[in-house]
């Protein structure tokens, strides 16, 4: 039965279990799934600002691609000014870079997902930060403007330093012994896809590190981590022993479902499987968005590595260099950020078909009969 995504939120928190895991392709509503959690466990009052001053009043930490709104690069072209990213006063950075002065253990983990050459520079009143990169021989290019990826990554890491301390303070049972009391009325922990635009050896460490995080927690609180990547699922699904795990989907009358799944992202809902008929119902609908590519792109790899092929240009049609740059064109990092992306044209959405059919017949995917 679909619900709304209020009721699901409801649903989540009648579960009551430490850590649950929602997988969704993206755009299913993730993002507002998450909003409608916080406003079901703190709801505003009326004339309240949507950014509350004070971390203590908190019940849910929340992180999404709101929290990156939080984040902006300010570039003064015509005075020649140097790029920076802009940090908006809100009560997580406030608590994490003035009063707690992590600025270093933010620069640690930003590195340690990225590059140890990448080194970000906060301004004195933490009201902005810069990036450099060494060049080796004592040379360093400073003022530079980092990737879409780069900066999420650099914004969880901001996250992950206040994270730490909130599990930190809330194992210590006595509350009289706490170094503050601050993450007293903490309930729950909202992780809204951490992941952007790693390569998979640091998606893989992201998650582990995440898990031990979240394993080395003792308190009540509460867990729950969403994400569009199979992979980061996976590998948080074979972290955790005691887990709720779904998979959200959306109907189309603009209602939801949330299916409790028990294995990971193979066994339980067939990926896959799952991939190729969203794709079958957006050429059948014709409906082809861009995000269509990274499906057939992902749905390439994963045929790729089960057949054995090395590469996942290896199963596309004698023209293969073609489909390979537009599928990538549609794929790549520069593409998947914000920033304004044309629609695919009549052509482009005829080569997802082309694909589509050239995969199914020639790799031989499984059709029911009469489907």
């Amino acid at each position: 039965m679909s619900k709304t995504l209020s009721e699901i939120a409801q649903q989540i928190k009648d579960a009551n279990r430490k850590v649950q895991l929602i997988y969704a392709f993206n755009g299913t509503g993730k993002t507002r799934l998450s909003r409608a959690f916080k406003e079901l466990i703190s709801p505003k009052a009326e004339g309240e600002e949507a950014q509350a001053s004070d971390l203590a009043a908190k019940k849910v930490l929340y992180y999404s691609a709101f929290t990156e709104d939080l984040f902006y690069w300010k570039n003064d072209l015509e005075r020649d000014a140097e790029p920076k990213l802009v940090i908006q006063p809100n009560a997580f950075t406030r608590w994490v870079l003035e009063e707690q002065g992590q600025d270093q253990s933010i620069t640690a983990t930003f590195q340690h997902y990225t590059s140890e050459k990448l080194t970000p520079h906060f301004s004195t009143d933490f009201s902005s930060v810069s990036f450099s990169f060494e060049r080796g021989n004592n040379q360093r290019e400073p003022n530079i403007k980092i990737s879409k990826g780069e900066e999420s990554n650099f914004i969880w890491s901001v996250f992950n330093a206040l994270l730490e301390q909130v599990i930190s303070e809330l194992n210590i049972a006595e509350v009289a012994n706490r170094s503050t009391d601050v993450f007293n009325n903490l309930k729950y922990v909202f992780a809204d896809d951490p992941v952007s635009s790693l390569d998979e050896n640091h998606l893989i460490e992201l998650a582990v590190d995440l898990a031990g995080l979240i394993k080395s927690s003792q308190s009540d609180l509460k867990f729950i981590i969403t994400t569009h990547s199979p992979l980061f699922y996976n590998v948080l699904f074979n972290e955790f022993s005691n887990k709720a795990c779904y998979m959200l989907e959306r109907v189309d009358d603009g209602s939801f479902t949330l299916t409790e799944k028990p294995g990971d992202s193979n066994k339980s809902f067939s990926y896959h499987l799952h991939l190729l008929q969203t794709i079958e119902q957006a050429i059948a609908d014709q409906k082809i968005e861009r995000y269509h590519f990274t499906l057939l792109r992902n749905l390439y790899e994963k045929t790729a590595g089960f057949l054995g092929y090395p590469k996942w240009s290896e199963l596309l049609p004698d023209d293969k260099q073609l489909y390979y740059s537009r599928i990538i064109n549609f794929t790549s990092h520069s593409t998947l950020s914000n920033e304004a992306m044309a629609v695919p044209t009549p052509a482009e959405q005829a080569t997802v078909k082309l694909l589509t059919d050239h995969l199914k017949s020639r790799h031989a995917f499984w059709q029911q009969q009469g489907a």
